[in-house]
């Protein structure tokens, strides 16, 4: 399928799992993809791997100035922009009593605070060329708690909030821009492998994981690709400010 010919997207977190996806994905339907991260060498490899529709961007999501270097390589390679994906995230795995401040700033600034200024910069690269979708990775986690996800849960229930009320000041100011946020459950990334190893028994640690699951495994990194295509896309066009939970089950 070509649904996405003559667009240009930027992915925030493309260097590696669902950012990675989402941008092959992006790519394969016709549309120009700006591979973001803050891992030049992934960042670059995963361009090279999705072709000549990609290219890498350098991208600190968490610094202003960062973005601002970066849309202007995007202006500038693509003249203009009609998609972005906010989907660069990381995960702490603490209590609320064994979390830091430190440790707390660092999950907002990347998870939260990455996902503001994607949906600011996006919002202002957009609105004045007839609009286009903004889709902010959110997580089931954003959803249901967890005893040891403080700062996860809290940033990442702040990215399905932020999605609604960009979605709705978008569709107040006639922009023509869409927000959504997408609700993963435990996905076959490097970040689910990182959680795994931290355990014990990181075999026992993924099959937990999978078990939890209605379903009875993990998803993959494709199967949200391609809910994030479809709410890039056209088809998408009166969806907006909703959240698309794809968990295998999970929250059911």
């Amino acid at each position: 399928m070509q649904r996405l010919s003559d667009k240009a997207a930027l992915v925030t977190g493309a260097a590696s799992g669902i950012g990675r996806a989402v941008a092959a994905r992006l790519a394969a339907e016709g549309a120009r993809v700006a591979v973001a991260d803050v891992n030049r060498d992934a960042g670059v490899a995963a361009a090279e791997a999705i072709g000549d529709r990609a290219l890498y961007v350098d991208l600190d999501v968490a610094s202003e100035e960062s973005w601002q270097a970066a849309m202007a390589a995007v202006a500038d390679a693509f003249e203009g922009l009609d998609i972005v994906v906010n989907s660069a995230g990381i995960i702490d795995l603490k209590s609320i009593e064994d979390t830091s401040l430190a440790d707390w700033r660092r999950v907002m600034a990347v998870n939260l605070d990455g996902t503001f200024l994607g949906c600011r910069f996006g919002v202002q690269a957009m609105k004045g060329s007839g609009g286009g979708s903004i889709v902010n990775m959110s997580s089931v986690s954003g959803l249901v708690g967890g005893a040891n996800l403080a700062a996860y849960n809290a940033s990442k229930g702040g990215v399905r909030l932020l999605t609604k009320s960009v979605a709705l000041h978008c569709a107040r100011k006639g922009y023509g821009i869409r927000c959504n946020s997408v609700h993963p459950s435990f996905v076959a990334t490097p970040m689910v492998d990182d959680i795994a190893g931290s355990a014990r028994d990181p075999d026992k640690a993924m099959a937990g994981m999978a078990s939890q699951i209605p379903l009875g495994r993990l998803g993959e990194a494709d199967e949200v690709a391609g809910m994030v295509a479809y709410l890039a896309s056209d088809e998408a066009a009166f969806v907006t400010g909703s959240e698309f939970v794809i968990d295998g089950g999970l929250t059911a």
